[in-house]
C-alpha cells in the first residue's frame, strides 16, 4: 500500500536536513525523520556505488530537484529541493529530474571524457 502523501512544511529539504522544517502527510502524521533516514540510506547507497549523477522525479518532498509542493496540500509547486535530492547535492551528486535526461546524458558522456 503506497504511503499517504507528504509535503515539506516550511521551507525546502536543505531546511529539513538542518532542522528547521519538517515533512508531514496529509493526515497530520510527522514523517521527518523517515524521509531523513530514506535520504541517508539513498546517499550511502550512490556513494558506496560511485554514483556521480542521480535521476529523480521532480516534485517529490524527497526527489525533487526544481520543484516540490508547497506544504499546504493544494497542489501548487514551488521552486526548491527535496530530502534526498538536497543531500545527494550536497555530497556533489549531480541531481537531474526526468524532464532533464539530456542534460544528465550530457554530464554522463563529460564525466567519462574527464577519465
Amino acid at each position: 500500500m503506497p504511503r499517504p502523501p507528504a509535503e515539506i512544511q516550511g521551507a525546502g529539504g536543505p531546511a529539513v536536513l538542518a532542522g528547521t522544517a519538517r515533512v508531514v502527510t496529509s493526515e497530520g502524521a510527522d514523517v521527518t525523520e523517515a524521509f531523513r533516514a530514506g535520504a541517508r540510506a539513498a546517499l550511502d547507497a550512490a556513494l558506496r556505488e560511485g554514483a556521480r549523477i542521480a535521476v529523480l522525479k521532480d516534485g517529490s518532498p524527497s526527489c525533487g530537484s526544481q520543484t516540490i509542493y508547497d506544504g499546504p496540500f493544494a497542489g501548487r509547486r514551488r521552486p526548491g529541493a527535496g530530502v534526498t535530492a538536497a543531500l545527494l547535492a550536497e555530497r556533489q551528486v549531480r541531481v537531474f529530474n526526468e524532464h532533464e535526461l539530456e542534460a544528465a546524458e550530457r554530464c554522463v558522456a563529460e564525466l567519462e571524457n574527464a577519465q
